[in-house]
């Protein structure tokens, strides 16, 4: 074993939340290492992601999170010249019924204590934002106009471009089949290729994260689920807003969909019940299903063509919101996982977090995050807009 395969950091996972933890090791000057099976950063669920970024939600842990994350997508560009096609475009939830409005104007409060921009609107105002949406029975909605979208592929390229400038390193097509522990301790990652030493290993692998940990002799409550997205032609702008419906229909929960920058619009829906498991073949139901739903809410998206649509994985936790924090059982092992369909927006700000908590650097919110987002919570408490 060479002192080239010896680092301070082994990450397991170069997607949405490998790559920006990579970085922001990078920054604090750690010796990292990310290994990933598939041939370059982003190609697991990353690419799967729609984009959406919003600090919109109802936990203390993910707004403050996600909060940071928005900055760092915001200012990418002008800092670091990469065009990751953010669009500070907002987010809307269009409220019908009564519940919704109820549970909406309950979270306020904390949403507007840990620094959200949002307000509780009437019918016009989103009519204003959603031009055309349908006026019958619109009560009003929640209007977050600080949130946004960006390009999944972009921004994870730009964060791996970023990492290697300063100075970490990538084995890609390097899948990991075992995470070495002598005497309760991590030591390192047995590959296909070799073994990588370090005394500290960060599980950033999303759906497949149980299956690693079990490697070490340890669990971690991640069980995958998929969902399915896909995307328009591109058409004039006509809003920029990410609109969430938060009426269930036939077979599902929410669904949500938004007009990217390029005029593409991106759509997603939550089935219901849950679809578990990591098979990625799309249905013939979901096309149907979700562009019935859509075109009711907003009809002018009637005649827009359909370009591609695909299946992702979801790495669910119990609650609903995501599991970071060191393993108690083994000593350095570190989950970065469960982000339950939110990695992308919330990579950047959990990558943060992580790195001060690999460099015993945290900061008193970085303790609300941790403690949020601990592994060994009791998992009673479902997050309101997971």
């Amino acid at each position: 074993m060479t002192d080239k395969n010896h680092f301070d950091v082994i990450i397991v996972g170069a997607g949405s939340i490998g790559v920006p933890t990579a970085m922001a090791l990078g920054e604090m000057g750690v010796k990292t290492l990310v290994v990933d099976k598939h041939p370059s950063p982003g190609q697991g669920e990353n690419k799967k992601a729609i984009g959406g970024i919003r600090a919109t939600h109802s936990d203390p842990a993910k707004i403050l999170t996600c909060i940071r994350s928005l900055q760092i997508f915001s200012s990418w560009e002008e800092l670091h010249g990469d065009n990751i096609e953010w669009l500070k475009g907002g987010y809307t939830f269009p409220v019908y019924r009564e519940i919704d409005e109820k549970a909406l104007k309950g979270i306020l409060p904390i949403q507007k204590e840990y620094g959200l921009n949002i307000d509780f609107v009437g019918p016009e105002k989103i009519k204003e934002v959603v031009p055309g949406i349908n006026p019958d029975g619109l009560i009003g909605g929640t209007v977050s106009p600080d949130d946004g979208s960006a390009s999944p592929l972009r921004a994870v390229n730009a964060f791996y471009r970023r990492a290697v400038e300063l100075g970490v390193q990538f084995r890609f097509k390097t899948p990991v089949s075992k995470i070495i522990v002598e005497n309760g301790k991590v030591q390192g990652v047995v590959t296909d290729n070799t073994d990588y030493r370090a005394p500290m290993v960060i599980d950033a692998a999303g759906p497949f994260s149980r299956e690693l940990s079990k490697t070490a002799g340890a669990d971690v409550p991640v069980i995958p689920d998929s969902h399915e997205g896909a995307i328009t032609e591109p058409v004039k702008p006509f809003f920029t807003c990410m609109v969430v419906d938060l009426r269930p229909g036939p077979d599902s929960k929410n669904y949500y969909f938004y007009q990217n920058n390029l005029g593409q619009v991106v759509f997603c829906i939550t089935p219901d019940p849950v679809i578990e498991g990591t098979d990625k073949r799309e249905t013939s139901t979901f096309l149907s299903q979700v562009g019935a739903r859509m075109v009711t809410l907003l009809p002018r998206l009637k005649n827009l063509r359909v370009r591609r649509m695909w299946r992702g994985l979801y790495p669910m936790s119990p609650d609903g919101s995501p599991i970071v924090g060191w393993n108690n059982e083994v000593k350095g092992l570190l989950h970065a996982t469960g982000m339950c369909g939110q990695g992308f927006m919330l990579g950047p700000g959990v990558g943060e977090v992580v790195a001060r908590l690999v460099s015993e650097k945290s900061t008193e919110e970085d303790r609300i995050i941790l403690e949020g987002f601990s592994p060994y919570r009791s998992f009673g408490k479902e997050e309101a807009l997971k």
